[in-house]
């Protein structure tokens, strides 16, 4: 006689396709309209009669509705917008289907309004609406709203932590709502260059007038050009936000590189200058051992003749720091770094830095080294390149070339070639530390002029591109 035992629920329970079926119609649409704004009116029939199916609001599938406005109608479901990208498997990993669905209609309406917002000109209320949007993405993703264009990322207190990867089509199985917050890294960027898209597109010095509106935007290296190539056609409130938007970007990026500056030390220990006599400078091991002739074996007992201490004080040269800036509409990002950079050296003892930028003429902005802001508020974006005007400016500089380093930003794609090279290597020939820097981005991304590439290679001083830590390093290495 056999036994009989229960079946497990779990195990035998047949998968319902008609939940498939809606699922896979709200995520046809959304790819549907990621790809192409023209409206697929067999899946937007098919997608409205899911979302009346399952009750919820048809305003769901209208472009035009804001996420903000459709909670202000239907209050129930804000809690279900947050969290709904990490989903949480059920109990003994069950799934639930119909929730499932749900979830696909939710997170199908916030990614179309956030990674589809259309073309053509923007006005300040569909850049709000947006901003709102993506609040609601980030609130979808664990994080609260504007920490993902703002750069940062993670869970925050209150929002749901993010759960482990799942496949893009479900939680640990096909076709179940993806968990998107293995990507928070590379979403972050997306939505900042979105946001700066929409921006370039509408009529900026209209939301620089509008301090509510200015207040939202989220600082940008490309939202920085614009205000910067646009600083001298603002006046009153609208210059105001601008210099607020500049200043809090600039302390945002100086906060990371005075990080990277000062991980290590600048100087070698100096033993000309007689060591501090405190107790935290005993060097008690050399203390011991030079003393150990006055050991006494009947006492047990070591007589100390001398102390001895450890050298704390550093030796530190003067050393002169050149920084020389492209400041053409290509070298943007390097221009605004390395600002910032010169400023942090010029705070360190004993550097002697200075800061010019040129495009087809010099500026001098060694008086503000010392305040990044300032010195970019005098940069004027755009136009020709002609180092030769800045080489001009920086050789009489050099006054010991053994003690000076000259930091050359710039793609050099030059006017006047030949003669720009040939001033650069007498510089690396007279002893002074000479390095040319492609690009020292956030991003790594850079383009060289070849012809200048192959020539300072031959001349012993390869281009630097790359990451602005390559640069850290390598002024720090000279200046130690």
């Amino acid at each position: 006689m056999m036994e009989h035992t229960t079946p497990d629920p779990a195990e035998h329970t047949t998968p319902d396709p008609a939940h498939d079926n809606r699922r896979q119609v709200l995520y046809w649409r959304l790819l549907a309209r990621l790809f192409d704004p023209e409206e697929q009116a067999t899946l937007e029939s098919a997608s409205l009669a899911v979302v009346e199916d399952i009750g919820l609001p048809p305003a769901l599938l209208d472009p035009q509705a804001s996420v903000d406005s459709i909670v202000q109608r239907h209050p129930g479901l804000a809690d279900e917008f947050d969290g709904l990208m990490t989903p949480e498997p059920g109990e003994d990993g069950a799934r639930d289907r119909a929730a499932e669905v749900r979830r696909a209609a939710l997170a199908s309406k916030v990614l179309l309004n956030v990674f589809a917002p259309g073309s053509g000109t923007v006005t300040a209320g569909q850049l709000a609406r947006w901003q709102s949007d993506a609040g609601w993405l980030e609130r979808a993703l664990g994080c609260e709203p504007g920490a993902l264009r703002g750069g940062r990322s993670g869970g925050t207190p209150g929002g749901r932590a993010a759960g482990p990867g799942v496949s893009p089509t479900g939680t640990g199985g096909p076709g179940t709502t993806p968990d998107l917050s293995r990507l928070i890294p590379e979403i972050g960027p997306e939505l900042g260059a979105l946001e700066a898209d929409l921006v370039k597109r509408m009529r900026l010095r209209e939301v620089l007038a509008d301090p509510r509106l200015a207040a939202q935007l989220t600082p940008s290296m490309s939202l920085i050009e614009q205000l910067l190539r646009d600083k001298d056609n603002l006046s009153g409130v609208a210059l105001a936000n601008a210099k607020a938007l500049i200043r809090r970007f600039v302390d945002e990026v100086a906060e990371v590189l005075r990080t990277q500056v000062e991980k290590t030390t600048v100087g070698a220990l100096d033993r000309s200058v007689p060591p501090k006599r405190v107790f935290r400078n005993l060097d008690l091991d050399r203390t011991i051992w030079k003393n150990l002739t006055n050991w006494s074996p009947e006492e047990e007992r070591l007589y100390v003749d001398r102390l001895y201490y450890r050298h704390t004080a550093r030796k530190t040269t003067p050393q002169r720091l050149i920084v020389v800036v492209d400041q053409s509409g290509s070298m943007v990002d390097s221009m605004v770094n390395c600002t910032i950079l010169a400023s942090i050296f010029a705070g360190l003892p004993k550097v002697d830095v200075h800061l010019i930028a040129y495009d087809t003429q010099a500026l001098d902005l060694t008086p503000w080294v010392h305040d990044p802001f300032e010195s970019l508020l005098r940069t004027n974006l755009g136009g020709g390149t002609d180092g030769t005007v800045a080489m001009a400016l920086a050789q009489p500089k050099i006054a010991e070339p053994r003690n000076t380093v000259v930091v050359w930003i710039s793609d050099f794609y030059e006017w006047q070639s030949e003669p720009l090279f040939e001033s650069m290597a007498a510089i690396h020939r007279s002893g002074a530390k000479f390095i040319p820097v492609g690009s020292v981005t956030s991003s790594g991304r850079g383009n060289v002029n070849p012809w200048f590439r192959e020539r300072f290679k031959d001349l012993g001083a390869p281009v630097l591109s790359g990451h602005i830590r390559k640069l850290v390093h390598e002024l720090k290495t000279f200046l130690a």
